[in-house]
């Protein structure tokens, strides 16, 4: 399987811990995978995390990681992902990220990420949203 390219461009900041990549380059030949928007439901429809930012951002990405699986990828297949936070401020971020630790363990993609504050989802019960585009093998 190619590999992805990731490139961050010396005319640019260098991104935040490394988490996050300016470019990301896919392999020719290869198809794209559009995971839908995940928020924090588990597998039987129940919300998890109440009104926890990272515990609702921890099942977020575990759902986009057995999204991934369940295609035959893993999360070094991610090229892009967006991450949505309601109410979103500075002192969330060491709790997302947290929380993509504890999801995807060793294997935290670094991808082009964009992270978006909003005033509501889909449903007041959600806190985060994520959605992801991933390449994949030929």
């Amino acid at each position: 399987m190619t590999a992805l390219v990731r490139i961050n461009p010396a005319a640019l900041a260098p991104p935040p811990d490394n988490r996050h990549a300016h470019v990301v380059i896919a392999p020719a030949g290869g198809r794209t995978a559009y995971l839908a928007g995940q928020v924090a439901l588990d597998r039987d429809g129940n919300v998890v995390g109440g009104r926890d930012h990272a515990r609702q951002a921890e099942q977020c990405f575990v759902n986009i990681r057995d999204a991934l699986a369940a295609i035959g990828a893993g999360p070094d297949r991610l090229v892009q992902m967006t991450i949505i936070v309601v109410d979103h401020h500075d002192a969330l971020l060491p709790a997302i990220n947290a929380a993509g630790e504890r999801a995807f363990g060793a294997d935290w993609p670094v991808t082009a990420t964009t992270l978006i504050g909003a005033q509501a989802l889909g449903h007041s019960a959600f806190l985060v949203e994520v959605n992801a585009i991933a390449a994949l093998a030929d």
